[in-house]
């Protein structure tokens, strides 16, 4: 039986993550549109994957501007698998201090995701069958000191995430939420590393075997899952002392 292209959308494809998922997509000859704002990268992540043997297509867009979306997903379309990588950690002392940089964090992370996904949920309802696939975060199952407004994004969206999910189970339309911890990537690129980060090519390889497999919510590495459980069941009282 001849397998059909599968045609994949990637949004913040030339984020660490969004290349490697993409690169794994390639090797299966897949249709690939592609999504980011640096034309120039944008280039040379479509030139790498057409060397791997993908048919790609790539649009140059900022996501934050929802008036765009529509025309991209209109340009991508039909669609098997759409996944949202892209996003921002930002300063966690510039958006403690500064509204401004606060909604920006806020708009890139959680608005701009929602009315992305919004959009492709239409479109994936009406031919019954695709698959929604949007990285969130560790940081979102528990609030916490060291960055705040981030973890808030991230939160916000995988309970939005959640709520989909539950809307479509009945639809053909799937919802995979990732959660990934610290990852070796240009967003962390200033922080000291240790042995807690994976590298982007781990990530990307359980976000495609997640989406095989039918999962709903994977955390990566796995082990992230057993953490997130204890962090989340640590009393606020004693919470707030640690500074985390």
């Amino acid at each position: 039986m001849v397998r059909r292209m599968e045609r994949v959308l990637v949004l913040g494809a030339t984020s660490a993550i969004g290349q490697q998922v993409a690169r794994l997509y390639a090797g299966r000859r897949a249709s690939l549109f592609l999504v980011a704002r640096n034309a120039e990268r944008l280039a040379a992540v479509a030139d790498d994957l057409r060397v791997r043997g993908a048919s790609v297509e790539t649009a140059v867009a900022d996501l934050d501007d929802a008036a765009l979306h529509d025309d991209l997903l209109a340009r991508a379309a039909p669609l098997d698998i759409v996944l949202l990588a892209h996003g921002v950690l930002g300063d966690p002392d510039e958006t403690a201090k500064d509204a401004a940089a606060a909604e920006r964090v806020l708009r890139t992370n959680l608005l701009a995701p929602v009315s992305l996904l919004t959009r492709a949920t239409q479109r994936m309802e009406a031919q019954r069958a695709g698959c929604l696939v949007a990285l969130s975060s560790v940081a979102g199952d528990r609030g916490r000191a060291s960055n705040p407004v981030y973890g808030a994004s991230k939160a916000g969206l995988t309970a939005f995430l959640s709520a989909l999910r539950n809307r479509l189970y009945r639809t053909g339309v799937r919802v995979v939420t990732v959660k990934p911890g610290f990852v070796d990537t240009p967003m962390t690129a200033h922080l000291p590393k240790n042995p807690l980060y994976a590298s982007p090519e781990r990530v990307a390889r359980d976000i495609v075997r997640a989406v095989d497999r039918g999962r709903d919510v994977v955390y990566t590495p796995w082990w992230w899952r057993m953490v997130m459980f204890v962090v989340r069941t640590i009393p606020e009282r004693i919470f707030k002392r640690l500074s985390l």
